[in-house]
């Protein structure tokens, strides 16, 4: 929370139970004044939220009560009185929980050398779209592209956290307006639109995001790694990301009928797993059930949809570095991919389809499909959440041939599934974002100094950092590393 509001908060929390005896020392004219002054110079510095809604309503009732006390009057606790006292109490249990669990939170300060501008791309390809009714539809894809600069941003202000889009579907998955978003716009953001790309070239990043998440969600990831110096392309997989806005204004939402044809059966077709994982069966016994559902599970359509518009994405890089914003600005020989959830399992997937990419990073994503008949002939990185113990280790079968070149296995310690988004940050109580218990900050640190360190050294070619040297730093970080067929 911020300042203004916990001071208000503390305010309103203090005040109902002390203000008889303070009107007995202090005229309620100048309560009211100090109630009235605490009310402004919070919606004047900070500006209105509807988390804040109960303890304006407080400070309405405790207006009204300094205004109305009579020092003079013996109190008695009637139970018109106790009632409102237990009202006011439950009032101000309600108005400390909103903005805890809904705050304006604060972002990571990026850490690299440049400082991050943004731009969209929109693309109107002649692919037909499978995934709504109209049989005309073609594909249509937004880029959010992140990019290093040398500009000078003190006197700029950073632009506005996530898009309309993004917001209403996320509201509307949990059942809330798209007006109860508004509060982001009191977030800092450390990325500027529009701003000049630095000189000289870099590698480029395609980043896929979550199944039915908010595609630009990740902030703090992406603005860190662009801080860095490499121009990320921030994927949004129309119709199953929360939502896209295109530059006419149009805004196309998670598709919820598509889902629930496509998942209808699936968990018939992966109960064996669940089974499986449940009995004494050793990892050789277990292999050739969890081999068949990997391969037949509906999860692995759609990471080959997304694999499908990466490696699209990548035929785009060509034109992208001969005109417009990104001109002579990407170094096409050091392309990565990188993904989180389904985008993660979907950016391994497309790594073993296109020599173009030279290093893949999963982040806590099952990789369905056909790699657990294959091996990498690249360096890949694999970020896991601490799950439970009971957790099916599903992809300790994908991975079973690893890579050729290096393969690092790493599991990020007292973390959830969503500690690789800016969910954290966002809902900072991890009963309800479904994160672990270690520090947001810590987590994030830990996740972009990892995925940093391993692009530096596999697409930069920088002998002096890698995943290694990272995982000896942070004792919440497991690592093995292999190389070939020998274990570091």
């Amino acid at each position: 929370m911020r300042t203004f509001e916990i001071v208000l908060l503390l305010t309103v929390t203090i005040l109902p139970f002390i203000k008889r005896r303070l009107a007995l020392k202090i005229r309620s004219g100048y309560l009211l004044i100090l109630l009235g002054s605490l009310l402004a110079i919070h919606l004047l510095f900070e500006g209105y939220r509807w988390q804040m809604i109960p303890a304006y309503i407080l400070v309405m009732i405790l207006g009204w009560r300094i205004y109305r006390v009579d020092v003079a009057n013996k109190v008695r606790l009637t139970i018109l009185r106790t009632s409102g006292y237990i009202g006011v109490i439950l009032l101000i249990l309600v108005a400390w929980v909103l903005p805890s669990a809904l705050p304006v939170f604060s972002l990571p300060e990026p850490r690299g050398p440049y400082t991050v501008g943004t731009e969209e791309i929109y693309l109107q390809t002649d692919k037909d779209e499978t995934i709504t009714q109209e049989p005309d539809d073609k594909r249509e894809l937004v880029y959010k592209i992140w990019y290093p600069s040398d500009a000078d941003v003190a006197d700029l202000q950073g632009e506005n956290y996530v898009d309309n889009a993004s917001r209403a579907g996320f509201a509307t998955k949990y059942g809330l307006p798209p007006s109860a978003m508004n509060y982001l716009d009191h977030v800092k953001t450390y990325v500027y639109r529009g701003l000049p790309v630095a000189e000289g070239s870099y590698p480029v990043l395609i980043f896929s995001h979550g199944y039915g998440s908010k595609a630009t969600g990740y902030y703090a990831l992406l603005t860190e790694l662009a801080s860095q110096g490499y121009v990320i392309i921030n994927m949004n997989h129309t119709y199953e990301s929360l939502g896209v806005t295109f530059p006419d204004g149009r805004m196309k939402y998670f598709d919820y009928e598509f889902q629930n044809e496509i998942a209808s059966g699936s968990m018939e077709v992966v109960k064996p797993i669940v089974d499986v994982f449940k009995t004494d069966l050793d990892y050789e016994q277990r292999h050739p059930v969890v081999r068949e559902v990997v391969k037949e599970y509906f999860e692995g359509r759609i990471q080959d949809r997304w694999a499908e518009d990466i490696l699209f994405t990548i035929d785009q890089l060509g034109k992208w570095n001969s005109e417009g914003l990104l001109k002579n600005k990407l170094a096409l020989d050091k392309v990565g991919v990188i993904g989180h959830s389904v985008g993660g399992g979907a950016a391994g997937n497309a790594a073993i389809q296109d020599s173009r990419i030279r290093a893949a990073v999963n982040l806590d994503g099952i990789q369905w499909g056909k790699m657990i008949d294959t091996t990498y002939q690249i360096p890949y990185l694999y970020v896991s959440a601490d799950w439970p113990a009971e957790h099916e280790d599903i992809n300790s079968h994908v991975y079973i041939n690893k890579s050729t070149d290096y393969f690092y296995e790493s599991k990020l310690l007292n973390s959830g599934h969503p500690n690789f988004m800016d969910i954290p940050f966002q809902i900072p109580v991890p009963a309800l974002a479904g994160t672990g218990e270690i520090d947001a900050y810590e987590g994030m640190e830990i996740v972009s100094r990892l995925v940093t360190s391993f692009f530096d050294r596999h697409l930069k070619g920088l002998e002096n950092t890698s995943p290694e040297q990272t995982g000896s730093q942070f004792d919440l970080l497991e690592m093995k590393i292999y190389q070939g067929d020998s274990v570091r």
